[in-house]
């Protein structure tokens, strides 16, 4: 993900841990020992996982860290004895590393930077679709996906293209089946900074709890995103960011998403139609435009 923040202008340098050459105890200490080399004067531990107190420690720098959640409530989330409730956003936590350096927490104004690279002018105005999502219940059905894409076409006259990853080839194929082939499928086809270029071309994004949806909020453009297990109070929304969420009672019920839904009836995306959706969307975009 290192494509998420390089090019940034107040960023001076990007070490990478390459999780296959550096993981393992005695490797990240190998890692943490050329860190030190550079003499910081500060660290600030934004994952506060095993590896990264490993990695500070080797690098004896003073090192601030910011509150996680207490782990009993995450043990009670995964065993599904409680509903999720977050205490903060997640940018809102990560200010509290830096509560003695009189920084003041302004709001969620992301950034995503990027160099032109290819001409994506001829997609200039279509719809984005990010269908994907880093687990199964975080991703709105593909039912749904194309009958909104269909309704695009049908009823609005505009195409779409949907991204993702490789392992969403198969699932943008056929949501593209569903819509008529009233759809472009880019799935696998792009890097995040490519993805970024072909978003500050569209007319707006629909997509899950996903990448895209961060990379859309950095690039400012109308976002449209699909909640269901996870809880979308994790993100302080902007004016360009719709949040379209079912609010079952059994929701939110996970940290990250899971492989299946607890219930068996996966009622917070079922419950989400396509109609609904474009009603949504056209109370915010003016299609003649």
């Amino acid at each position: 993900f290192k494509d998420a923040i390089t090019k940034n202008k107040y960023i001076d340098n990007v070490i990478v841990f390459d999780k296959e050459r550096d993981d393992g105890i005695l490797n990240v200490f190998k890692f943490a020992k050329e860190l030190k080399k550079n003499k910081y004067d500060y660290v600030f531990d934004l994952h506060c996982k095993l590896r990264s107190r490993i990695l500070t420690t080797g690098i004896g720098t003073k090192t601030y860290k910011y509150r996680k959640r207490a782990w009993w409530k995450t043990l009670l989330v995964k065993l599904h004895l409680i509903k999720y409730k977050v205490d903060n956003t997640i940018v809102k936590n990560y200010f509290g590393a830096f509560k003695d350096f009189d920084l003041e927490y302004k709001g969620e104004d992301l950034e995503f930077d990027f160099e032109k690279t290819y001409n994506f002018s001829q997609y200039r105005d279509w719809v984005v679709v990010a269908p994907g999502a880093s687990k199964e219940t975080k991703k709105w059905i593909v039912n749904g996906f194309g009958e909104l894409v269909k309704l695009f076409y049908e009823e609005k006259g505009v195409k779409t293209l949907l991204i993702g990853g490789k392992d969403d080839i198969l699932r943008c194929d056929e949501i593209n089946k569903i819509s008529g082939g009233n759809a472009v499928n880019f799935a696998g086809k792009l890097t995040l900074k490519e993805t970024g270029e072909l978003l500050s071309q569209a007319k707006f994004l629909v997509s899950n709890d996903s990448g895209p949806f961060h990379i859309a909020r950095g690039l400012k453009i109308p976002t449209f995103v699909i909640f269901g297990p996870t809880s979308p109070e994790m993100f302080e929304f902007g004016e360009k960011e719709t949040l379209i969420y079912s609010n079952e009672k059994c929701s939110p019920c996970s940290l990250h998403g899971d492989k299946k839904c607890k219930n068996k009836n996966f009622n917070c995306m079922n419950n989400i139609k396509a109609r609904d959706v474009l009603k949504i969307i056209d109370t915010k975009i003016n299609w003649g435009e």
